[in-house]
């Protein structure tokens, strides 16, 4: 079982309890903390309350919204936050819209190593940025 150096939080947002369960035990099995929405409301009060590491989201969700409703929302909360759209469904339209948003998609059914390949990349991708954004500014001096 591989662990991660630190634990990442991941929200996960499928509306299919049976699919968002099969994520969060991929995902639990490699150290990471999963945090399980199914609608885009629940989506929306961990994006609100969460400090997260990833965001993984199911394009079609229950009624009208979509998986990029949450991304927006995701972007505007927090902008930092890398995300991936899982679909089944997705057209070019769909792929050409994820690709201008800089969001990547997997398809449905998943290759459990690409997933996993994918939201480690992700993540290594994003820590590296906020390690080059600190280094940048450079430590804080106080008083």
């Amino acid at each position: 079982m591989t662990v991660c150096a630190r634990k990442y939080r991941i929200l996960v947002v499928d509306d299919e309890p049976s699919v968002l369960t099969t994520y969060r035990m991929i995902l639990e099995q490699k150290g990471y903390e999963v945090v399980g929405a199914l609608s885009s409301e629940e989506a929306g009060r961990a994006l609100g309350s969460e400090k997260l590491d990833l965001l993984l989201c199911d394009l079609s969700l229950e009624k009208k919204d979509s998986g990029f409703a949450v991304l927006e929302h995701a972007r505007r909360l927090q902008p930092e936050l890398p995300s991936l759209l899982l679909t089944g469904y997705a057209g070019r339209e769909i792929s050409d819209r994820a690709q201008r948003l800089g969001i990547t998609v997997l398809f449905k059914p998943v290759d459990i190593q690409e997933f996993l390949d994918t939201v480690a990349t992700h993540l290594r991708n994003a820590d590296k940025q906020a390690n080059a954004s600190h280094q940048i500014a450079g430590p804080r001096e106080s008083g």
